[in-house]
Order: structure tokens, then C-alpha cells, then sequence
């Protein structure tokens, strides 16, 4: 008799002692039951074009760029440009001296005055009858001879006025005063033409970039900017196919600075829907998803950024022709 109570009561203490354990047993999240679609805007999903982007390298550049180019051989003695510096078209900013076209000039000087006395003695005597026509005509080429000659070395001296070709902001001016200059060289490079987005694209991108594509740059100013492709260059090199962007309002102190850009390069079906509808838990994006019965249920879905503000993409959990209704955090908002 005594086993037997001995028996029932280390039954009972096993199974008094197994309650908690079955407590703690179950699901680890319970599962969410449908519950009656709550009041608020409403949207039923459909597919629209959306935009392809391409990650691309850009230069901040202008139209063109003008070359500032030595003419005659010499010395350059004055530069009177910097970097950065604003120039206008047909400005002197600097001065190259030859040392040997101050002795070419003084001596063709000189034979110009001597040919006009000689022409001006020999005119003296052809009116008194001394000379013959034949001769006058003589004195008259030669001093002609005289001043062109006179005039050539003159305006060789000229051409050692380094002007500007544009008008425009001096991109380099890297040669210093005293360096000696040979025709053709350069001696500083001015901006021409409007500020542009210079964009370097892999040649695979040829075919998808055209007159229009819309760019987006992230590194200049506080938001970026946008702008649109005005020209893209015909040939390949290097592998890479050069573009013009018109971007407006970039500053021209920004020409030569490297960018990152994104390049539209076509457009496909995706479903944006508005931030409003989409609400995120555990780091977990949800949608509310209201079914045929008017039952809402919270379903998990992929998303990603959209390049249309205040919208997100949907890439899985719900498909075109699913009715969303607006969280109500996003509901109140509106």
C-alpha cells in the first residue's frame, strides 16, 4: 500500500512539473489572422514604365576648349592669367619676345628709307628728261619692295601679343614667364561654350543612350541635378563612348572635376506604388493587402527605390491587378 502512494504521487510531481515546459513550446510568431480592411485609400496595382539606370563616370567640361597657342619662336616674358581667371575674346594676356626680330625690323626700316629717297631723286630726274621711264618704274618697285618687306617684319613683331581665341574662364595657364616658346606651342586652355556634363560610357551602352536620356549626377550640390543628353559622339575610344549632358545650373569653377552620374539607358513594366503604402517592421517592408472577401491581410514584400519621388518599387509579394489599402500612419498624411 505504501508503494502505491509512493507511485501515484511521483506521477502527479511529473506531470505538475511538465505544465511549464508545454508553456513554453508553440510557434515562435503566431500567425497573423485576417481581420476586416480598415478604412483609408485604396489602390489597385498595375504596371507602368519605369526607368533602366547605369551607373557611369562624367567630367564636369564645356563645349569646347580653346587653346592659347604661341606664334612666333622666343621668349615668353609676361603672363597676365591664372587659373580660374575670366577672359574675354581678342584680350592680350601675355607677350613673346624674339630677340632677333628687333634687329630684322631696324634694318628693313632702313631700306624702306633709303628706297623712298631713291625713288624721290630718281623721280626728280625723270621729270627734267635725265631719266627714262624704264628707270622710274625701277625705283618705284624697289621702294614698294621696301615697305612690304618692312611691313612683313613688323607684323611678325605683332604676333608676339599672346591673345585669348574666347571668351571664357582660363582652364590652365602652366607656362611661366622667362620660359622660351616655340610656334604652335600652348601656353593656356580657356574654356569655350556652355558647362556641360561630359559623360564616359562602356561602348555596350551605344545602342541604349540617345539625344534625351535623362542623367542624374549626385555630386553636385546639395540634391544633385538633372539634365539630359544633348550629343553623343559617333566614334569609340578605348572602349568607351563619350556623351554631352545638358544640365542646368552648374557652376563653370567646377570644369575638370570628376562625377558620378546615373544614365537612363530604357524603360520596363514595374509596379510603383506611393511610400504611403508600404510600412516596414523588423526591418521588413509590409503592404496591406485587401482580398475579394474585404478581409485585409499584411503580406511581406521586396522593394527598392524608384527614382520617382515619394514612390517605391515592388519587385515580389503581390502582382498587378492585387487592391492595396494606405497604412494608417500613411493615410493620415494624405
Amino acid at each position: 500500500m505504501m508503494r502505491a502512494n509512493v507511485l501515484v504521487l511521483s506521477a502527479l510531481g511529473l506531470a505538475v512539473l511538465g505544465l511549464p515546459l508545454a508553456g513554453c513550446g508553440g510557434s515562435e510568431e503566431p500567425v497573423q489572422e485576417n481581420s476586416k480592411a480598415p478604412a483609408g485609400p485604396r489602390l489597385v496595382l498595375k504596371e507602368s514604365d519605369a526607368a533602366d539606370w547605369q551607373d557611369v563616370s562624367a567630367e564636369v567640361a564645356t563645349v569646347d576648349q580653346a587653346q592659347v597657342l604661341a606664334r612666333i619662336p622666343g621668349i615668353l616674358t609676361s603672363l597676365s592669367v591664372r587659373e580660374g581667371d575670366m577672359v574675354r575674346k581678342g584680350q592680350a594676356i601675355g607677350r613673346i619676345v624674339d630677340s632677333q626680330l628687333g634687329p630684322q625690323a631696324a634694318a628693313a626700316k632702313a631700306q624702306m628709307v633709303q628706297a623712298q629717297s631713291e625713288l624721290k631723286r630718281v623721280k626728280f630726274l625723270h621729270d627734267n628728261g635725265v631719266y627714262a621711264d624704264a628707270r622710274l618704274e625701277q625705283a618705284q618697285a624697289a621702294a614698294a619692295s621696301a615697305r612690304a618687306q618692312y611691313a612683313a617684319t613688323t607684323a611678325v613683331a605683332g604676333q608676339g601679343i599672346v591673345v585669348a581665341p574666347a571668351t571664357g574662364r582660363v582652364l590652365t595657364a602652366d607656362v611661366p614667364a622667362g620660359s622660351p616658346v616655340a610656334p604652335g606651342m600652348p601656353i593656356a586652355v580657356i574654356t569655350a561654350g556652355a558647362t556641360i556634363v561630359r559623360l564616359e560610357m562602356p561602348e555596350s551602352l551605344a545602342g541604349k543612350v540617345h539625344v534625351g536620356s535623362q542623367v542624374r549626377a549626385s555630386d553636385i550640390g546639395n540634391d544633385g541635378a538633372v539634365g539630359r543628353v544633348v550629343k553623343v559622339y559617333p566614334s569609340v575610344t578605348a572602349g568607351t563612348v563619350k556623351a554631352d549632358v545638358s544640365m542646368p545650373g552648374i557652376d563653370d569653377k567646377l570644369v575638370g572635376r570628376r562625377i558620378a552620374a546615373r544614365v537612363q539607358t530604357g524603360t520596363r513594366k514595374a509596379l510603383l506604388v506611393p511610400d504611403a503604402y508600404v510600412t516596414e517592421r523588423y526591418g521588413i517592408d509590409y503592404v496591406t493587402l485587401v482580398g475579394k472577401d474585404g478581409n485585409a491581410t499584411q503580406v511581406p514584400v521586396q522593394t527598392a527605390p524608384s527614382a520617382q519621388d515619394g514612390k517605391v518599387e515592388i519587385l515580389s509579394g503581390v502582382s498587378a491587378g492585387d487592391t492595396l489599402v494606405a497604412s494608417s500612419k500613411g493615410a493620415a498624411g494624405q
